[in-house]
């Protein structure tokens, strides 16, 4: 059993990203540039934040960080997002979700446009990558991709199946893996609520993608031996021996699953550092394309 090093992989990212965006600085004086909009102060989403601004400086992505107060409205917002739209010095919008309740969330993210929608959420992105054309990935799905490869993690003809059908990675992932190309070209089943006899289906993947939010959901006896194990899920459950009280765990029983998989992904250290390591590299991609550059 091989375990998939989400910190390693994204730490080789930002280092290969770094070197690209010194040697363009150097030709042409100009540095991608990447703002996030955060509205209110929830924790998760203010260190959510802080990580990003932390891993734009280190690969030298010029970040700002716009903060709002919760009471923003939804037209101020929407204001401010055209006001980035278009400004030359930002390459990527990204708006820190969730946004408090009397924001509509859809209408936000269709007011980024389409080229600075480094998220890869707009419903233009998320049609081109449907069709398979050239865009902006979302940042989760793009990531677990990205550690198939550089894993050596064979997807041509595989049978993946994908537990969870939300639009942030369950189907995004599931329409990137099915495109008829390098390091994609499976066979994709999506599983969800409605499924009789999950089992039936989870035994049968070569390689499972678990993106549902429930605790351990995927037991030993539902996969089979020499699976590969794509654990997205990040639940907190009580554990009186840490000092904060909890510890996080993924969708996957790692324990007992781990005995019977190929490779697997750890929670945490697995998917998650590999979304900020896509959103660095999408930013970057925006760039090269705005200024009509080649990539370096």
């Amino acid at each position: 059993m091989t375990i998939i090093d989400g910190k390693i992989v994204a730490a080789d990212i930002r280092k290969e990203l770094k070197e690209k965006i010194s040697e363009l600085q150097s030709e042409h004086n100009k540095v991608p540039g990447l703002v996030a909009i955060l509205v209110g102060s929830n924790p998760a989403s203010q260190v959510y934040v802080r990580m990003k601004s932390k891993a734009c400086d280190e690969v030298g992505i010029y970040s700002v960080v716009e903060k709002l107060p919760f009471e923003t409205s939804e037209e101020d917002l929407l204001t401010i997002v055209q006001n980035y739209n278009s400004d030359d010095r930002f390459n990527g919008i990204l708006v820190q979700l969730p946004l408090p309740e009397h924001i509509n969330e859809d209408k936000i993210i269709e007011a980024i446009s389409p080229s600075k929608d480094v998220d890869g959420f707009h419903p233009v992105n998320i049609g081109k990558l449907m069709i398979g054309q050239d865009t902006f990935e979302s940042c989760t799905p793009a990531g677990i991709v990205e550690l198939l490869k550089r894993y050596n993690i064979e997807t041509k003809g595989k049978h993946v199946v994908v537990l969870g059908r939300s639009n942030i990675v369950g189907k995004p992932v599931a329409n990137l893996l099915l495109q008829k190309k390098e390091g994609a070209n499976a066979v994709v089943t999506v599983c969800h609520s409605a499924a009789k006899n999950l089992k039936d289906y989870t035994l049968t993947a070569d390689i499972l993608i678990a993106a549902i939010g429930r605790a351990n959901f995927v037991t030993e006896d539902m996969v089979k031996d020499g699976v590969v194990i794509i654990d997205v899920g990040i639940n907190r459950i009580d554990d009186d021996s840490r000092k904060s009280g909890y510890r996080l765990v993924g969708d996957v029983d790692f324990e007992n699953v781990s005995k019977k998989s190929s490779y697997i992904t750890p929670v945490p250290g697995g998917v998650g550092p590999m979304t900020i390591a896509m959103l660095l590299q999408n930013t970057y991609k925006s760039f090269l394309k705005s200024n009509n550059y080649n990539s370096v």
